[in-house]
């Protein structure tokens, strides 16, 4: 018998139900405390293409907040003070900032709170399929506008330094319910310039080592959201199960770093077990 994706979840809501049953407080735990729990993970990534005056530029990633599910206007504003303080050079956001972009009732404080994100050389945000989801498409366009984030839709930005030495920042559309299109999306990046990649869905990175790209950004999975000892993730999204979390590479085309960051909300269930909320640094190295 075919089981409807809403059965799905029931289904694995239930095994990860009992299994916190069995061992006492870990529904609690997996409720109230995993949830605003929080890792700073950092990770320096080498390569030749990244010009000398790159050299020690910090990147912060965050992702998944999912605004009005579980996570609070509080949190966020915390975080953003924790952003801050890890005094980014830029600052990318992989989508899904609103679980219900229709239905939050204070969407008008979000550009004050996102606003005080600080990075000299940019803020640069794609879409995740939340954001497109019940008509949140414009919605997130214009919170993220009057953030000063720059929204990259199938597109890219670069940026420059005083010695004319760049990297090129690519943004692609949402694979689930947008229109991603990576040549589209790199056409305008002339030959041998470091290029990252911003895609909320980690699976595309496959098709994306195809091409001159060198890292990519995503976000999307929740790392699980919800893992079982010896089992692992109960449930991961479309497009997000192949790379669930952390640092891979892909080495089969072009060589591709991807990695993937856990987020910092939850969606479907209000549960973190063993995927600890992330803010992920990443510190740019020249190699010689």
């Amino acid at each position: 018998m075919r089981i409807s994706r809403r059965m799905f979840l029931q289904k694995m809501a239930g095994t990860f139900l009992a299994f916190l049953g069995l061992s006492g407080g870990g529904l609690a735990y997996a409720h109230y405390i995993e949830p605003k729990r929080l890792d700073i993970h950092v990770e320096e990534f080498y390569h030749p293409l990244i010009p000398p005056s790159f050299d020690g530029m910090s990147i912060v990633l965050f992702s998944d907040t999912h605004i009005g599910f579980q996570y609070t206007l509080n949190q966020l504003q915390k975080h953003v003070a924790i952003i801050n303080s890890l005094q980014p050079d830029i600052v990318f956001f992989t989508g899904d900032l609103l679980d219900h972009p229709g239905q939050f009732p204070k969407k008008h404080v979000l550009p004050d709170i996102l606003g005080k994100i600080k990075a000299p050389f940019g803020k640069f945000a794609v879409y995740g399929n939340h954001d497109h989801g019940g008509y949140g498409t414009e919605i997130y366009k214009n919170i993220m506008e009057k953030s000063s984030f720059q929204i990259l839709r199938n597109e890219s930005r670069k940026i420059t330094m005083i010695n004319q030495q760049r990297i090129y920042i690519a943004g692609i559309d949402d694979a689930m319910l947008g229109s991603p299109n990576l040549y589209e999306t790199i056409k305008k990046i002339p030959e041998n310039q470091f290029t990252i990649l911003l895609s909320h869905a980690p699976d595309l990175a496959d098709e994306a080592s195809l091409l001159p790209i060198q890292l990519q950004l995503s976000g999307h999975s929740h790392g699980g959201q919800i893992k079982l000892p010896f089992i692992g993730a109960l449930i991961t999204p479309p497009f997000g199960t192949k790379y669930p979390e952390g640092r891979y590479e892909l080495t089969k085309h072009h060589r591709l770093t991807l990695y993937v960051n856990r987020g910092l909300g939850t969606t479907r269930l209000p549960y973190r077990f063993f995927a600890v909320p992330e803010i992920t640094k990443i510190v740019l190295k020249s190699v010689p």
